[in-house]
């Protein structure tokens, strides 16, 4: 963590020594400057300081609130297998969810977030040595390390979603809905409303007349087309849980990584390879069935017929056997009774 022995040894000693002194403060006190602190903050997030975790400490337990923490370090920001940033906004989503759907709740329920470089001793009271990290601190935790509860770090894949499970599986609140931002903004919409108002009467005037790219056979084919390749692919998943392509090799960091082993996670690289296997089956279909009827020769009919199946035998082999590597499970086939 980069921080002395010394250093570390002397900040115990000041909790050990210390908080039974200050351990005077009210619970009232303390729950004041927590919740001034959450209402200045757009978020509802707290900065959790060594100074501020000390005063939480000092109060008798059990105390009259739960704490929620995030572990940040912004000089690892810019690893994109760590999905800091992300992981760190959809943390502010759920603070701010529970406080707007839980109003009479927020003074049970704290959010914090803690940065390395700023409060390295906490970090070592809590044994936190990897990142992304949440943990819970229950109002009888006395000892850090051994009383708060870690989240999952295989749960981090669903972000708000698995942390707002994970404070209902662990404390008696519930997050309740996640009010995320709108894509675009109000103004965004006014002006493309305004757009479309004024683009309606050149629209009509071409629908009519059947000169619009509606009336095109070819388009309405390559959306169908781009539309089941989105669907095949997973392209949903990725925009939704903001997947990045390709990831950094943990034990190679100069070695990409484009297929993840593993069912809680898909990297956009491998999503697009199967949804563009998927693709070249369902073209194989179309192609025979809408349009190698009008080959007249028979032989070559029998020639495409065949090669669409073994590259449709291919690329289903394909998919199979990607599934079986990442899931573990495996598809076997069964041959009919009447054939043992």
């Amino acid at each position: 963590m980069g921080i002395s022995r010394i250093s570390i040894a002397i900040y115990f000693l000041f909790l050990v020594v210390f908080l039974p002194g200050v351990s005077t403060v009210s619970s009232d006190e303390v729950i004041s400057e927590l919740s001034a602190l959450q209402s200045q903050s757009v978020t509802g997030v707290i900065h959790l300081s060594n100074e501020l975790l000390r005063r939480v400490l000092s109060l008798p337990k059990p105390r009259p609130f739960h704490a929620l923490v995030f572990f940040d370090a912004q000089q690892l920001h810019s690893k994109p297998e760590l999905s800091l940033p992300t992981l760190k906004s959809e943390f502010a989503l759920v603070a701010s969810s529970f406080q707007s759907n839980n109003p009479n709740q927020k003074s049970q329920l704290f959010f914090f977030e803690i940065e390395l470089q700023q409060s390295q001793a906490s970090f070592e009271l809590f044994g936190v040595n990897s990142l992304p990290h949440i943990r819970l601190i229950p109002p009888s935790a006395s000892k850090l390390k051994a009383d708060s509860i870690a989240m999952d770090a295989s749960d981090f894949s669903r972000l708000a979603d698995s942390m707002a499970d994970f404070i209902n599986s662990r404390t008696k609140f519930s997050v309740g809905p996640i009010h995320r931002p709108p894509l675009i903004s109000k103004k965004m919409i006014m002006f493309v409303i305004v757009v479309i108002l004024i683009w309606i009467p050149y629209f009509l005037k071409k629908l009519i007349s059947g000169k619009t790219i509606l009336h095109n056979g070819i388009v309405w084919m390559a959306g169908a087309i781009f539309i089941y390749f989105f669907s095949v692919s997973g392209a949903m998943f990725n925009i939704i849980r903001k997947m990045p392509m390709v990831m950094a090799d943990r034990q190679n960091p100069a070695k990409m990584v484009f297929f993840y082993q593993g069912s809680g996670m898909q990297l956009g690289a491998e999503g697009f390879s199967i949804g563009f296997l998927y693709t070249i089956v369902g073209l194989l279909l179309a192609f025979v069935t809408h349009a190698l009827f009008m080959v007249q020769n028979r032989n070559v009919q029998r020639f495409l017929m065949l090669f669409a199946m073994f590259i449709s035998f291919w690329a289903v082999k394909k998919v199979v056997f990607l599934d079986n590597w990442k899931t573990g499970y495996a598809i076997h086939g069964y041959w009919p009774t009447s054939w043992r």
